[in-house]
């Protein structure tokens, strides 16, 4: 093999394969570096991406790609014990699909070995190799060097190379969260039944609140062409102090949840997954997304935004990544690699991007994550809210009074309702 490259892209993931992708479709000399066994082997996530920024860069995506299911209804729920509170949202037009990751990112590389890339699994990068002048000039593993005018680090949200360059501090409990999820198979025609789709199309569900034991995080369901992925996300900090059995206990509870497990109780758990994701949003990127020699990508860079009723991330990623092998092209075309250069055609553009401007828009997101009453008291008190209505044995209460009711069962004034219900409008 090559010892020297033009672009050595550290981590095949959606950002990572994207950059090799784009970068050697345009003829630059690509070395894209996997630490699992295969493509896609070490990806986890949830199951759903927004599909206009990949077909920004893939084309023939639509066509192409393992899409399972195009997501036709939005679902999120309040859940207090047995009883939950839904709210769905159905159209025709679909802005999302379910897929595998590892399905998506195995064929991302494809594309990316198609177009002139080299790919080399199980290789573990010790650290970015830096010359006396402190320019990033290529990578070590097992102390073999390969060299390359520029690394794309798209190591993914454990950022142990850059720590070790200085960019990144190491990471806290408080900038990241543990999702876990179970595939049950049930069959395409099931799911088609069950969550009242048509074949081809699927349900994005997001529920909080006893789900995760009042822990600030959620739960979400997706399907898959015939499974469903179910799991947990919760915010490590706060699960560190609260947690009071398992996360493998908890998924299972909401597998065999009353109002939930008769979706899937005939089906089989095919997957057990889990992986770490950055959720302090904007405070996570790095204080650099550029230097000399070297563009930081997808998780690494903090691109992920979850505003508690939509999650993405490896579109951003993917996006991500098209723009550093973008950049990559102009630079060696310019025979500018330094730090001035790469950030003004790498990290200025991403930093102007609708990506970021979302994560700046959606810091708020923080304060209502990192206050447990949201998840404890207030699905309780919509649960509340709706049995008062509904449960009817005698008067029928009006809606106010309901809520009042309610509100004064769960020690909450109509005050402090008001105020909090500002406050998490203002901060979303």
């Amino acid at each position: 093999m090559e010892t020297k490259f033009d672009v050595i892209v550290v981590g095949a993931g959606p950002a990572g394969a994207s950059a090799a992708y784009t970068a050697a479709k345009r003829g630059l000399k690509v070395l894209l570096v996997e630490r699992g066994r295969g493509a896609g082997s070490k990806q986890v996530f949830g199951g759903r991406v927004y599909a206009a920024p990949l077909r920004e860069i893939y084309e023939g995506f639509d066509k192409e790609a393992p899409i399972h299911r195009w997501v036709r209804k939005e679902r999120v729920s309040l859940v207090d014990g047995n009883r939950m509170v839904t709210v769905e949202y159905e159209s025709d037009q679909a802005a999302s699909f379910t897929t595998y990751l590892t399905q998506l990112t195995s064929w991302m590389v494809d594309r990316a070995v198609n177009a002139g890339a080299v790919f080399v699994d199980e290789v573990r990068v010790d650290s970015i190799l830096r010359d006396g002048s402190g320019r990033v000039v290529g990578i070590d593993s097992g102390g073999e060097r390969v060299y390359a005018d520029i690394v794309i680090d798209a190591e993914g949200v454990n950022r142990l190379l850059l720590e070790k360059l200085g960019l990144v501090e190491k990471t806290r409990p408080s900038q990241v969260a543990l999702g876990v999820k179970e595939v049950i198979k049930i069959g395409e025609d099931k799911i088609n039944e069950r969550f009242s789709v048509a074949p081809g199309e699927g349900v994005s569900w997001v529920l909080v609140g006893a789900v995760t034991g009042g822990m600030p995080g959620g739960a979400f369901i997706y399907t898959n062409k015939d499974t469903v992925s179910i799991g947990l996300v919760v915010y490590l900090e706060t699960a560190v102090e609260m947690v009071e059995e398992p996360i493998h206990v908890m998924v299972e509870k909401l597998r065999t949840h009353p109002a939930l497990g008769r979706l899937w109780a005939d089906g089989d758990v095919m997957e057990y997954a889990a992986r770490l994701t950055p959720e302090s949003g904007y405070r996570y990127m790095p204080r650099k997304l550029a230097a000399h020699g070297l563009m930081v990508v997808g998780d690494a860079a903090g691109l992920l935004l979850n505003t508690g009723y939509t999650f993405r991330g490896v579109d951003y990623a993917a996006l991500s990544g098209h723009m550093a092998g973008e950049a990559a092209v102009k630079a060696l075309e310019q025979g500018d690699v330094g730090e001035e250069n790469l950030r003004s055609l790498y990290e200025k553009p991403l930093l102007e991007s609708f990506m970021v401007r979302d994560l700046r828009r959606h810091r708020g997101i923080e304060w209502f994550m990192s206050n447990p009453e949201f998840f404890k008291k207030y699905p309780a008190l919509a649960a509340g809210v709706a049995s008062k209505l509904f449960d009817l044995e005698g008067e029928a209460p009006t809606l106010l009074d309901a809520l009042r009711s309610s509100a004064k069962e769960h020690g909450l004034s109509m005050f402090r309702l008001a105020m909090d219900m500002f406050r998490v409008v203002r901060k979303l």
